[in-house]
């Protein structure tokens, strides 16, 4: 088993590394997770959303964070910098995914300290995101110190066309688990969080 790196992905590093990333994505929907899209879900669509993503970090409306297994992506998270105007101390995760074959090893959790260090490191003094309720990645956010708002019922689909509900989660970045949770209760078999 080969060290997992985590970096921020920008400009040309980025580029050169948008197949791989979309090869993450395409697996994770194969496998069920409810991350926006629907199945079938084809590479050049995988593709096609992470050329728009690019676009965002390119701008600056976006950080796109990595976890590299002997130079390859098998992991990936978003930063969403770009809100309206009276939420600039906010940002939002969205789309952590995890290639099924590198799940259960600390990938997911890796991938969002790291997205909670660069919020830091923007000034952001809020994150919220969702995911699936029940999901795998709901107990890890909790682990993590996330603060569970509600669920919102038969918010989005999976790609098979099943309903599932929703947790919205917020968190102060840079913020510690509460003691009364355990750090174990999870770790990252993570597909999402469904934004």
């Amino acid at each position: 088993m080969s060290e997992i790196q985590i970096r921020r992905l920008e400009g040309a590093d980025l580029h050169c590394h948008l197949d791989g990333l979309a090869d993450v994505l395409a697996d994770c929907v194969e496998g069920g997770a409810s991350v926006s899209y629907m199945a079938p879900f084809p590479h050049s669509a995988a593709r096609t959303a992470f050329d728009n993503f690019a676009a965002e970090a390119d701008a600056g409306r976006r950080v796109i964070l990595a976890a590299f297994e002997a130079g390859r992506p098998v992991g990936t998270v978003q930063l969403v910098l770009s809100l309206p105007p009276n939420q600039p101390h906010r940002g939002e995760i969205a789309k952590l995914l995890v290639r099924r074959s590198a799940r259960r090893r600390g990938v997911a959790r890796a991938l969002m300290a790291e997205a909670e260090a660069e919020a830091v490191a923007r000034g952001k003094t809020l994150l919220v995101l969702d995911t699936v309720t029940g999901g795998d990645a709901e107990s890890l956010y909790a682990a993590m110190g996330w603060s569970r708002v509600g669920v919102i019922p038969n918010y989005a689909l999976f790609p098979d066309g099943r309903y599932c509900d929703t947790t919205v989660f917020w968190k102060i970045p840079g913020s510690q688990p509460s003691t009364t949770r355990s750090a174990r209760a999870a770790d990252d078999s993570i597909p999402h969080a469904s934004s």
